[in-house]
This record gives structure tokens, C-alpha cells and sequence, in this order.
């Protein structure tokens, strides 16, 4: 497959069958070729930089590459299906979801407009997204970026397809989300024969979901197997650097052999106290959604402070709250003993310096009109940081912190892999030295071994400068590598707190006991993530009786059970809202 005048190959001598019903696993670091060979089957490529060169791409029998433009229109969505890596570029912003997803079902089935409406709030349903009637109506900016990616997967299994081709479909996903679509995908294959190549960085899923696993290196297959023989004894040195490179739950990280100073030895950096954030309700008619819930919790110096929890449980406002990117409704924070929400003029000026924030979407918070350079030198310019040499010099040693390479320096977002785009995110919070760093999911579009480099360079930054950070992640494997301290929060309120060792092995909340259940093995042999049954929560329409909207949220822990020592999230496992039934105590 060549590409550009040069002719430079990008996927060279690929070749793969795929029986129905099959999922094949398709791993390898950014730029190796993967989302190039699912947009090339599926005729995507522009004609007019691209060559497609094969003997044959056979679907069902018949030739694709021999297939005029209508041809392939037909095909596509039907029987030849892609889940888009980058959901904010894959919807169209001024078209409702329900308008985008009901237009792919009348194209194919031909149904009246209200039944493609209900197969498309049926779809959203079954992949997980609570209150689906109220999504169709909304439009792409109002969804988060894991809501966003759940509507392209609704989109492709709309209507069946032989064949789907997932690149990266869960990237953006919690764990108790991803496993609850992996299985709807997997069971699609099987009550459909649906082939599903699945695209992804994370090693886990590939062992836990597909058949087989194809890895990927500089445009070639370097190696192909059977999952449980791949990972059991790689052949290729290229597929065992990878394996090893994979953060697991079930290994210690640095971060559980540092001693914890308890909080009230030493000065927090930051200390957040009863913190609330409150949204106007969309309809503005009902009471506002109070989407962080009287919130506490202290960052050290030099410490990484890991929050983790589902889509929509209020990590990242608490975060934005952090920022001064909202007014919280109530609570303080307090930065080096003084009132974050109390400063204004040159001191606000100062601590927006000492606090930096990385984004969850780094397409969406680089400006697409300047280079990568501008880009690094905002931040120096704006609090007038050294002189134009040195601010060039600060610059461009952040990117080379990052591992990315000084030629990229006169490059605009768009061209960079979505990994490079996230680098350079951390690379412009880097270049002012702040002194706390809030981390939005900044490796959840990471391949592993550039996911490792970034965990090896945040401990590093925290070990020779003292920077603190408060990283945000849904990947609770990358949150043991790194974090001393832990906070688990669902539906706005952080359930447990507690240092990171003690978390992920004396875990005292059924809640974070069901996250850690639901994180996939890199052992083939082991049982599948549990899959929670039902809609997410929703802070818009939350359960009757939700115990964490009562007094009795702390009191679950003591309700009767048929067996003695057994929570209620135990005993009803398998079902999204169990623990979220009347308390015994109280019958609230």
C-alpha cells in the first residue's frame, strides 16, 4: 500500500482470513499501519494520495476493490462496518444523534422514520447509555468523549454487519462500560456471525475478547497466533516487549513501595473540602444536577493522587473545579494555604501558572491554526516566562521530556497520530514547571509502550521536582503504577479514599470491588471481566431508593443479607443498580 508522490509502503504484504463469527485481535504501537489497513478495507483512503495494491480483498466471495463508489456506499454500514477512533470527527456537530443514527437504519432497512427512531434508542440502550431517548435529541458537544464513542458503536451494530472493523472502540471507555460492550459486541458475533476485527492498544482485551491476535510493527505482521499460544509463548522479541510493557493490576507499581506520609503531618499542596458542583438542569425547569457532592481530599507535594471511577461520576469536574474553569456551588480549596476561589488579578495569574491541566481530548484543546510550537510557547508567553531564545529552548526540551522528536516542532495537530497530539498536551502543561499537574485520562489513547514511557516520565517529574498530580484515568492498572493515594467516586460523591496498596488489595467498598472485577486479564485462561447488566447510572434520572442520594449511603455496608458477611452489590452482582437498592435498615 503506497502513499504521496514518494510512494512510501505504510502496510506492506498483509494478508488475513477471517471466518464468521470470529474476533481477531489487531495490536501494534501508533503509526505501525492498523487504522490505515481498516480504512483501506474499507475503501476510505483518498484515491489521490493512496494506492491500494492486492491480490485480493474477498468479502462473502465478492471483490471489494472491484466495487465502483455506489457500490461501496451500499456496503458500508451493512455489510461492511467501522467503529472511527476519533468520535468528535466522526459525527457531524450540527446533526442531532438521533437524526445520525436513525439516518443510518432508513438507509438500509428502509423503515418509517419513527421505527428507525426506536431501533436507535434500543441501540443506545443495549450499549450502555442511560436516558437514551434524551441523548437522541442531543448533539455531539453536549456527550462526553466515552458517551460519544458508545454512540459510533451504537451506529455500527445498527444494522448487523458482517463484518466489523473496531478501531480503538473502548479507548474512552470505564472499565464496567467497556466490559459491558465488549460483551455485547462478542454476543453479536455470535447470534449473528458478525467477524469483528478489533483494533486496540490494551493487551487485556485482546486476551479476554478475541480468538486470535495479529501484532503489527512498521507496516508488517511480525507475528499471528492463537490467543491463549500468543500470549502464552510469543515468538517474536517485538510481541514480548509489548507484553512487558502492559501496567497489570496484578503487579505492584513503584508508587505501593513509598511511604505515605499520613495528611496531617505535613502542609497539602492542595486540600479540597466539601467541594459541590452544580449544573442547571437542561429542561431549566427542575432543580439543578449536583454533579460533585460534598468531595474532600488532600494532595501532598511530590505525591500522584489517582481518581478514579465510571463516565459521568464527576471526576473531571471536580478537576475543572481545580482549574477555576468553573465556580464550584459550594466547598473551598485551598492552594499553599491560600482560597483558590478568592484570588484574582496578578496572584490568580500566578497559581493559573503553578496549576496546569492536560485534557482528555487533545484534538479538541490544541488550537488547529498553529504549529506544535506555538502551541508549547502559549503558556511561556502569556506569564511572560524568559526571553524568546529561552522560551524556545524551554519548549523544545518539554517535547523531548515527552519522546517526541524536535522536527515536529512546525507540525499542526491534525498531523500527528492521536498518541503524539496527547504528548504534546503534557508537554505545554510541562513548560511552565508548575508545581501540580491534573491529568485527564492523558494515556487512555496510548499504545503501551508510549503509555509506559509516560507513567516512567510522570514518576520521574515527581521524584527530581517534586511536581504533584492529580491523575485522572478509567485504566485502574496505569492508576497502581502510579498512585500513592486513591479516591474512588460514583454519582458525584468519593465513596473511598484510602492509599493506593490498600485500594487495590484490601479494597473496603463493594462499589470498588465491582471496578476491580470488571478490569480484563492479560491471562487468556481467566474468567472475563463481569459484565454489569442495565443502563449506567445517571445523575439527571437516578434510581427511587439510591441509597448514595440518601442518609444511608454509609449504612449499606451493614444491610442483612441471605448470608452472613454478604453486601447487597455481592449478592446481586451481576445487575448495575443492585447496590442501589432500599437500604434493610431503614427501608429507604
Amino acid at each position: 500500500m503506497g502513499s504521496g508522490a514518494s510512494s512510501q509502503t505504510i502496510v506492506d504484504e498483509l494478508s488475513f482470513e477471517l471466518a464468521a463469527g470470529e474476533i481477531l485481535g489487531l495490536v501494534g504501537e501508533s503509526g505501525c499501519g492498523k487504522s490505515t489497513t481498516a480504512y483501506a478495507l474499507m475503501r476510505l483512503l483518498p484515491a489521490s494520495s493512496s494506492r491500494i495494491d492486492a491480490e485480493h480483498v474477498l468479502l462473502e466471495g465478492s471483490e471489494i476493490l472491484a466495487l465502483d463508489e455506489p457500490a461501496m456506499r451500499k456496503l458500508r454500514g451493512r455489510a461492511l462496518s467501522m467503529v472511527f477512533q476519533e468520535p468528535q470527527t466522526a459525527l457531524d456537530p450540527v446533526i442531532s444523534i438521533g437524526s445520525q443514527l436513525s439516518a443510518v437504519i432508513r438507509r438500509h432497512d428502509r423503515c418509517k422514520r419513527h421505527a428507525a427512531w426506536a431501533r436507535g434508542i434500543e441501540m443506545l440502550g443495549r450499549i450502555g447509555i442511560a436516558d437514551a431517548g434524551r441523548i437522541m435529541n442531543g448533539y455531539p458537544h453536549q456527550l462526553s468523549g466515552g458517551m460519544r464513542q458508545r454512540v459510533l458503536i451504537a451506529m455500527a451494530l445498527a444494522c448487523r454487519p458482517r463484518v466489523l472493523l473496531a478501531d480503538e472502540p473502548t479507548s474512552a471507555l470505564d472499565v464496567t462500560t467497556q466490559a459491558q460492550v465488549l460483551e455485547q459486541m462478542a454476543n453479536l458475533g455470535r447470534e449473528t456471525g458478525t467477524a469483528i476485527v478489533l483494533i486496540t492498544h490494551d493487551l487485556g482485551i485482546v486476551a479476554q475478547y478475541c480468538d486470535r491476535a495479529m501484532v503489527m510493527a512498521e507496516g508488517r505482521i511480525v507475528e499471528q497466533a492463537p490467543v491463549r499460544e500468543l500470549f502464552a509463548r510469543p515468538t517474536h522479541a517485538y510481541t514480548s516487549q509489548l507484553l512487558a510493557a502492559v501496567p497489570r493490576l496484578d503487579h505492584p507499581g513503584p508508587a505501593d513501595f513509598r511511604e505515605v506520609v499520613p495528611t496531617d503531618a505535613v502542609t497539602s499542596l492542595l486540600s479540597i473540602r466539601n467541594l459541590s458542583v452544580e449544573y442547571p438542569h437542561p429542561g431549566g425547569r427542575r432543580p439543578g444536577i449536583v454533579a460533585v457532592d460534598s468531595v474532600s481530599f488532600d494532595i501532598e507535594t511530590g505525591r500522584i493522587f489517582g481518581l478514579v471511577g465510571e463516565s459521568g461520576s464527576g471526576k473531571t469536574s471536580v478537576a475543572h473545579a481545580i482549574a477555576r474553569l468553573l465556580t464550584p456551588a459550594a466547598g473551598a480549596i485551598r492552594f499553599l494555604g491560600e482560597n483558590l476561589l478568592a484570588q484574582t488579578g496578578v496572584r490568580s495569574r500566578q497559581t493559573r501558572k503553578d496549576i496546569q491541566m492536560v485534557f482528555q481530548d487533545p484534538f479538541a484543546s490544541l488550537s488547529p491554526r498553529r504549529t506544535i510550537l506555538q502551541s508549547l510557547l502559549e503558556p511561556l508567553n502569556h506569564f511572560r516566562i524568559g526571553v524568546p531564545v529561552e522560551r524556545r529552548d524551554r519548549a523544545l526540551a518539554a517535547l523531548q521530556k515527552v519522546g517526541l522528536e524536535p522536527k515536529l516542532l512546525n507540525r499542526f495537530p491534525h498531523e500527528l497520530s492521536g498518541g503524539q497530539r496527547q504528548r504534546i498536551a503534557l508537554a505545554r502543561a510541562l513548560v511552565s514547571e508548575p508545581r501540580l499537574i491534573i491529568a485527564d485520562e492523558v494515556v487512555s489513547s496510548l499504545d503501551v509502550s508510549v503509555q509506559a514511557r509516560i507513567i516512567e516520565l510522570i514518576l520521574k517529574l515527581r521524584d527530581e521536582t517534586g511536581t504533584a498530580f492529580l491523575f485522572i484515568s478509567h485504566d485502574l492498572a496505569v492508576i497502581r503504577q502510579l498512585a500513592d493515594v486513591v479516591g474512588v467516586m460514583y454519582l458525584g460523591q468519593l465513596l473511598e479514599l484510602a492509599p493506593a496498596e490498600s485500594i487495590f488489595s484490601r479494597p473496603a467498598h463493594p462499589y470498588t470491588r465491582s471496578l476491580l472485577r470488571a478490569v480484563p486479564s492479560l491471562n487468556p485462561a481467566h474468567d472475563r471481566p463481569v459484565a454489569l447488566t442495565g443502563e449506567p447510572p445517571s445523575l439527571l434520572t437516578p434510581p427511587p431508593g439510591c441509597v448514595f442520594h440518601t442518609r444511608c449511603r454509609e449504612a449499606i455496608e451493614r444491610c442483612s443479607t441471605d448470608r452472613p458477611g454478604e453486601t447487597r452489590l455481592e449478592k446481586y452482582g451481576n445487575t448495575r443498580y443492585s447496590h442501589l437498592a432500599r437500604c434493610h435498615l431503614c427501608n429507604t
